[in-house]
């Protein structure tokens, strides 16, 4: 387990200790991000979680609320939602749903301005986290 991983897990966990909680990861690329979010449930799991995963390949956005995020908030489980798939999980009317978001990148895609974390998988082996400055991005860039 990277790191990386490792240290992303323990962010989530200081802000959302316990409970029903529920984090995307998300990227321009679906199939990318189904790797980065297997890995950040195996660190979540490292650290003591229950995880459930879910990767959502179609931008069925009204399906996912409907048949994962609700009923996995209804059964108010002590445990981690690792939701998976392309950007649109981070789109306005989705972001919502998360507690926390992590956009996965490669190279020099740019980032989204509402993750809460941005991981470089160029080398999905070694992964790097990486910080951007958005206060000098436009208001709407990323969104």
């Amino acid at each position: 387990m990277s790191d990386v991983w490792a240290g992303i897990a323990g962010e989530f966990l200081h802000l959302y200790p316990r409970g029903c909680r529920i984090l995307a990861v998300a990227g321009a690329d679906a199939a990318r991000s189904r790797r980065a979010a297997d890995d950040l449930a195996e660190a979540l799991r490292a650290a003591g979680q229950e995880v459930r995963r879910v990767h959502s390949a179609d931008r069925d956005e009204q399906a996912l609320r409907d048949d994962v995020v609700s009923p996995f908030r209804a059964a108010q489980e002590p445990a981690v939602l690792v939701v998976s798939g392309p950007g649109i999980l981070l789109g306005a009317t989705a972001r919502g749903m998360w507690n926390f978001a992590v956009w996965q990148l490669e190279g020099d895609e740019p980032p989204h301005t509402v993750a809460d974390a941005i991981v470089d998988m160029t080398d999905p082996d070694a992964p790097t986290r990486r910080f951007a400055d958005y206060c000098a991005a436009p208001a709407a860039w990323g969104a």
